[in-house]
């Protein structure tokens, strides 16, 4: 089946790449010229495990293309919008290059075409589309809502190995589309579950801020454990047990960011303010989050005072997440204005993500080239993402490197026990 992608960030690229694994001929789209010759040579353009290779692969077998220009996609059956809704100025997802991307598209088909959201969209958006390409074009079309549940550092596994794929429409001659478009995955069991445009629109902002509310609560668990005397590892154990909660999203920390949940919440609280509904939940979660971030430099504050002019930082992590170069909404932005705000000096090192923090904090901040290297000269280290680099560090050697022997660890890694007989001062969250 003839596909074309508009948009080549993580949910395209990955959406583009994966359908020409299984046998589609893909041709995906960006107005970034730059961009699109280096996919063309088989460069990704984002850190996704296992994305460049497949990226290769495809190109070589001469299923997988690139262009710069939305004129030269040729007559294909499905168009995926895979564009940014970022937040506007009031909170609400910004639409403007989905809408844009959907009138220059009506130059484009010339037969019957299904056009499928694929971008993390309001309710109502389907039809804003339909309505947009309506007014262009008397050629028939149907627009779907697909949306994706990919979890960055494991996107490519997620699409090939999906739990569900989501399809809202109307149509029954799209859905028939779209049933054929999956049938590689479906035939290995995936469950397709259909339904109106509108349901699925909110299956996606559904989805993402009940995870989001899990991280919150936990995170409220957390503090509250420290205030008790309670473990949250216990707890967690205790809870993810029951099969009605389950065991993930369940890890106290320093609260969420990337692209989606940050996001996703705020849009769904935003249209549930359209209708003047007053979604308390999804209030409490953002408020939660936000302070979620500041926990780890409050810890600091209450060792070492509110001037931290003297004192330098090693700070594990820079993305949001492990297995990403993402730093949209990461708590490490928050974390590194606040002690350099108090005067605090913070040496970096992220295995991907410094390029991209660099952009943000070119001079504040010192990057290291590695873990190791971060921790010369510090008086004190910050776990703020989980690497699997960083778990496997002895002990021994913070307690030998680090001038005040002091471990903030924003996402638990180590076991406080380990961590005191070290001789360190470990300090995580809710463990007391």
């Amino acid at each position: 089946m003839k596909v074309a992608v508009i948009g080549t960030g993580y949910v395209g690229l990955v959406t583009g790449t994966c359908l020409s694994e299984v046998g589609h001929d893909v041709v995906c789209m960006d107005i970034d010229e730059s961009k699109v010759e280096r996919m063309r040579r088989g460069e990704t353009p984002i850190y996704e495990p296992g994305l460049e290779e497949l990226l290769q692969k495809n190109i070589a077998a001469g299923r997988l293309h690139f262009t710069a220009s939305i004129h030269e996609l040729k007559e294909p059956a499905v168009v995926f919008f895979a564009l940014p809704t970022p937040p506007n100025g009031d909170g609400d997802a910004d639409l403007s290059y989905v809408i844009a991307a959907a009138k220059n598209l009506a130059d484009v088909i010339k037969d019957y075409t299904v056009l499928v959201n694929k971008s993390t969209v309001p309710v109502g958006t389907a039809q804003q589309v339909r309505d947009v390409v309506a007014a262009e074009t008397e050629v028939a079309f149907d627009v779907v809502s697909n949306p994706e549940f990919l979890k960055e550092g494991f996107a490519v596994s997620d699409f090939m190995a999906p739990d569900r794929i989501v399809i809202g429409s109307s149509s029954k001659r799209a859905l028939a589309v779209m049933a054929e478009l999956y049938q590689p995955f479906t035939t290995e069991g995936v469950p397709l579950i259909t339904m109106d445009e509108a349901s699925a629109e909110m299956t996606k902002y559904a989805a993402n801020s009940f995870l989001a509310t899990k991280i919150s609560f936990m995170n409220e668990i957390g503090n509250m454990c420290e205030l008790t005397g309670a473990n949250v590892d216990f707890v967690r154990a205790g809870m993810g047990a029951d099969p009605r909660i389950g065991n993930r999203f369940l890890n106290a920390g320093i609260g969420y960011g990337g692209s989606c949940f940050p996001k996703d919440v705020l849009a769904l609280h935003r249209t549930a303010g359209h209708h003047d509904y007053d979604f308390k939940i999804l209030t409490a979660v953002m408020d939660v989050n936000q302070r979620q971030k500041k926990v780890l430099v409050q810890k600091i504050v209450d060792r070492l005072g509110e001037n931290l002019s003297g004192k330098t930082f090693a700070m594990w992590g820079l993305a949001f997440k492990p297995d990403t170069d993402d730093i949209r909404e990461a708590p490490s932005l928050e974390i590194i204005r606040e002690l350099v705000g108090r005067g605090a000096k913070v040496q970096a090192y992220d295995p991907e993500a410094a390029t991209n923090v660099k952009r943000v904090f070119p001079t504040e901040i010192e990057y290291a080239s590695s873990a190791l290297d971060a921790l010369h000269g510090a008086d004190a280290l910050l776990v703020v993402t989980e690497w699997k680099e960083f778990i496997a560090v002895e002990p021994q050697m913070l307690a030998h490197q680090l001038k005040d022997k002091l471990v903030f660890d924003g996402r638990n890694i180590f076991d406080p026990a380990t961590m005191a007989n070290a001789g360190l001062t470990y300090l995580s969250i809710g463990r007391g």
